[in-house]
């Protein structure tokens, strides 16, 4: 899936973040939430080549949540940590669904496709498909 300019821009973000470079980071996580209105801080953890599809469009991640790699976001989707009970760990390979929320220490396996519209409050087994609010598993492989 082609990278957009926001998903250019948030790796640039971690990069320089990585490198101790100071304020720059800061700057382009302004820019990313003043123009697409999104708030994906710079010490996230995400893997190599996941994708904020439609430009991250409204997606809130918490600073502390882990993201694997070959992730595809779309827009709306909340990432966020509830109270004491952690913050989300995602898997490889992970479908989060346009305006799906996954908060708390949940885990979410690889292969896993979360709908559109869920909310996941409970961990989502490796290969299932989850949907509903609360998401419920409709299928697992």
């Amino acid at each position: 899936m082609k990278k957009t300019l926001m998903n250019k821009m948030v790796n640039l973000m971690f990069k320089l973040h990585l490198l101790k470079i100071p304020i720059l980071p800061d700057v382009i996580n302004k820019v990313n939430r003043i123009i697409f209105s999104c708030d994906i801080p710079k010490n996230v953890s995400i893997g190599k080549d996941t994708v904020f599809v439609h430009s991250g469009l409204g997606v809130v991640v918490h600073p502390n949540a882990k993201i694997g790699s070959y992730c595809r976001i779309y827009q709306g989707v909340t990432i966020g940590g509830r109270g004491e009970s952690g913050t989300p760990q995602i898997g490889n390979n992970v479908f989060i669904g346009a305006n799906a929320t996954v908060i708390g220490g949940v885990e979410v396996g690889d292969n896993a496709i979360i709908g559109a519209g869920s909310l996941v409050i409970h961990d989502v087994k490796t290969n299932s498909v989850v949907a509903g609010n609360p998401a419920k598993i409709i299928k697992q492989s």
